[in-house]
């Protein structure tokens, strides 16, 4: 039989196949210990059982991506959920998470909560994020405290299995609740010492919902840049990508190359600068985490 494992605990995983609803709760196969390989919250499965309480995991078929937390794989979409204020936005965070999406080939959806929070002027400069990054081409949803969701929202879930990340204490477990109630999952308060919340979820499940699936489990994704190469990083930004075939280099790292389409689109002010200077950023980050990691590798260290 084959299925997809919606739930992992106690070293049991269930599953579940396409034409039914039963869960079948198997173990994997002893020499899945060996080869490394362990089964995913996500993971589509080849699997035998006699009855719902015993069968084995025999394969696992290969993924399309994987994310570290939530421990889901053959993830479609995520909601980067961020909040306007308490703890404070920061566009950098959010284009790490916008990159590490865009490089597993998840589509992103942006929930900022909070906007009841601001002043008026931090709601307009609010707008003006939410204008920018609707022009690259993401679904922007500013969401006040115990507002309703939209419809637009809700529409987004179908066919798909979707992933709630972004950093604690933004509201991830409370837009969770309002959109599947039954869950009931615990919030965390803010700590006003470390501007931050404390996590509060633990094992993961899929849950059906309006036609596609969520992870009831929300989490932070790491967000290194590990073994990542700066041209790679080029093609995570889809404003640089809708420009780059105008670049007079092929493989240009829209720095200080000449006839660069990303520099002139930003002199034009048809790149947004603090996504630029984020890229920057963030390769300088690669560029200082390659050779140590090179280096670990020549030396047999992991």
């Amino acid at each position: 039989m084959y299925g997809q494992i919606y739930k992992a605990l106690s070293g049991f995983y269930y599953v579940k196949t396409s034409n039914s609803d039963t869960l079948y709760q198997v173990r994997a196969r002893g020499n899945f210990r060996q080869k490394k390989l362990t089964p995913l919250v996500g993971d589509f499965v080849e699997f035998t059982s006699d009855n719902e309480r015993e069968g084995l995991i025999l394969a696992v078929e290969p993924r399309k991506n994987q994310l570290k937390r939530p421990p889901v794989a053959n993830v479609d979409q995520a909601v980067i959920v961020a909040s306007c204020t308490e703890p404070d936005f920061s566009l950098n965070l959010l284009d790490r998470f916008l990159v590490h999406n865009e490089q597993l080939n998840i589509t992103s959806v942006l929930v900022w909560t909070k906007s009841d929070l601001l002043t008026p002027a931090q709601y307009q400069q609010m707008q003006v994020y939410k204008q920018m990054y609707e022009n690259i081409g993401y679904q922007v949803f500013l969401h006040g405290t115990g507002e309703e969701l939209p419809a637009a929202f809700h529409a987004l879930f179908n066919n798909k299995l979707t992933v709630f990340i972004g950093q604690s204490g933004v509201g991830k477990s409370t837009l969770l609740n309002v959109i599947l109630p039954h869950l009931q999952l615990a919030t965390g308060e803010i700590s006003k010492a470390l501007n931050r919340g404390r996590h509060t979820t633990r094992h993961v499940e899929l849950v059906a919902y309006d036609g596609g699936l969520i992870a009831d489990t929300p989490g932070f994704s790491s967000l290194d840049f590990t073994d990542w190469q700066v041209i790679q990083l080029t093609k995570q930004f889809p404003e640089f990508v809708q420009r780059a075939q105008q670049c007079k280099f092929r493989e240009c790292t829209h720095t200080h190359e000449p006839h660069c389409a990303i520099k002139q689109a930003l002199a034009e002010q048809r790149i947004a600068t603090s996504r630029y200077d984020n890229y920057l950023q963030f390769k300088d980050e690669i560029a200082q985490q390659r050779p140590v990691y090179q280096k670990r590798k020549k030396d047999g260290l992991k």
